[in-house]
């Protein structure tokens, strides 16, 4: 007989380099049980990045299962599990065909670089081609990250996708929209939505009104009625129709780093959280009142819990190469075989001996927005080895994160006295002690590194018609931390951190629109 511990909440999250599937018990937030797997990249030509929405989906049909097997052999009740979270790496674009179900094209990943021209087409549209323009409607600034820009890309680029928009066939959605849909019937009916939080990345929505704007549904000449509905981050969407868990309503969703803020309750104005993962992400909840930036941070939607409720608002700091830069060394350059292995390559030496390493592989997000950065690795010398680059490509992670914290203290006014963390890269300890000697604040990080999915788990615990989790502050598990303390002099943290900023300005102005085309 299989053991009941209560009511179960599941979280599917999807994010660049992996898909997960885990289980929570609601009422203690304790991880029972988790499958995860690993998902491609495809780099078809230099600056572009693409996954198969169909390989994304397949990954996540195969986290339900495997993680339902593993229940079962625990001895725990799947029947128990009564609602699913969804939260997703953001802004990654797919088009569809909802007559077929199948994808018209690759995923375009946030960290794409193919839009380029795209934004400057468009900037060239807009007075004194400033590309702060929609900054009060959207939150955003113009780039390549956004998914305006990338769908633009879609329609002016791929006959097929400007055919099915024609014929009235195509749906565009970010990952959530894309997986929601397939999960509760796809072609049979599924649900075309989003989440406010999702929405707020896409560059056509409006972060007061809470809808699509058609002004900017105009500027970026996309037709509103292949966009999905939008919700809130908490409420019953529509249930799974396939599967071990058929029958099971999905009723929670936000992009994977307003989860991560949920995951660590950072549910009150000025409470903030940073997630490594492929790239990193400093959020700060600003309350019921959107805040915007002096220093190059973007505003954004936190969350909406619940039809009825008020949105929150985050400044947000957002850097596109975090993990993605230890998977480069392990990838590309071949120094390790493992990430694991690049930390204990920079335990080694523990310093990276004047070498410092930009890892500007998408251009650089905040605080510059300076797309024409490129990545450079300088101060060698010939006593520099692998050891000094896998440090300094650690180093980078962290001069990275005080960039944007100094930028949140300098909009928030009220410096952070400590960061708290998450993500894969938290597991690692040398990093953890690294950031807080660059940054001279303590850094805390939660025993229970899934945050993300947590935040997710309890959007959907939560939702009205589920109510098995209550986010009542009073109910909220105290969680067990471990802290790290800085533990080298502020001096010489501001003596390396100068020299970063040095390297930094070396890695702009690298790459030309006009050149030759790159050997493609």
């Amino acid at each position: 007989m299989a053991e009941s511990l209560g009511p179960l909440v599941g979280a599917i999250d999807q994010g660049t380099s992996s898909t997960r599937f885990l289980v929570f018990n609601a009422e203690t937030a304790e991880l029972l049980s988790h499958h995860q797997v690993e998902i491609k990249q495809e780099f078809p030509r230099e600056g572009w990045v693409e996954q198969d929405p169909m390989e994304i989906l397949n990954s996540v049909y195969e986290c339900v299962e495997r993680t339902c097997e593993k229940m079962n052999e625990l001895n725990i009740d799947i029947a128990n599990i009564r609602a699913i979270g969804v939260t997703n790496q953001r802004e990654t674009t797919v088009v569809w065909d909802k007559t077929t179900g199948q994808p018209l094209y690759n995923a375009i990943v946030w960290l794409d670089l193919r839009t380029q021209s795209t934004v400057e087409r468009l900037l060239k549209r807009i007075p004194g081609k400033n590309k702060t323009f929609s900054k009060f409607k959207t939150g955003l600034p113009l780039s390549t990250y956004f998914s305006a820009v990338k769908l633009r890309w879609l329609l002016d680029n791929v006959e097929e996708i400007r055919k099915a928009v024609e014929d009235g066939r195509a749906m565009f959605g970010t990952i959530d929209s894309w997986l929601i849909w397939s999960l509760t019937g796809g072609k049979n009916g599924g649900i075309h939505c989003t989440d406010v939080t999702n929405a707020s990345r896409t560059m056509l929505f409006n972060i007061h009104s809470l809808e699509w704007d058609p002004d900017l549904c105009k500027f970026f000449d996309i037709p509103m009625e292949i966009l999905p509905n939008v919700r809130s981050s908490s409420e019953i969407y529509g249930l799974m129709e396939s599967g071990a868990l058929t029958g099971v309503p999905i009723s929670g969703c936000l992009g994977d780093q307003h989860a991560a803020l949920v995951g660590q309750m950072c549910f009150q104005d000025g409470q903030a959280k940073n997630t490594y993962g492929t790239g990193c992400f400093l959020l700060c909840n600003t309350g019921q009142k959107s805040v915007f930036s002096e220093h190059g941070l973007i505003t954004t939607i936190a969350y909406k819990m619940g039809k009825d409720k008020p949105a929150f608002y985050a400044l947000e700091g957002s850097v596109a190469i975090a993990g993605a830069v230890v998977r480069w060394l392990r990838d590309n350059l071949g120094i390790a075989k493992t990430s694991q292995e690049v930390e204990k390559l920079a335990a080694e030496v523990g310093t990276s001996y004047g070498c410092y390493f930009v890892p500007a592989f998408s251009g650089l997000y905040a605080p510059y927005w300076e797309p024409s950065a490129r990545g450079i690795i300088c101060g060698l010398t010939q006593f520099t080895n692998k050891n000094h680059i896998a440090f300094a490509a650690l180093e980078a992670v962290c001069f990275q994160t005080r960039e944007i914290l100094d930028a949140m203290n300098k909009d928030c006014g009220i410096p952070l006295s400590q960061l708290q963390v998450d993500g894969g890269m938290t597991n690692n300890k040398i990093l953890m002690q690294l950031q807080s000697d660059i940054l001279c604040i303590p850094v805390v990080k939660p025993s229970m590194p899934e945050t993300t999915a947590l935040g997710a788990a309890m959007a959907a615990g939560a939702a009205e018609g589920v109510e098995v989790w209550s986010l009542n502050p009073g109910d909220l598990t105290a969680v067990t931390c471990e802290r790290f303390e800085p533990q080298i002099n502020p001096e010489e943290s501001e003596y390396r951190y100068a020299r970063w900023k040095k390297a930094v300005m070396k890695s702009m102005g690298w790459e030309t629109s006009d050149g030759p085309s790159n050997g493609k």
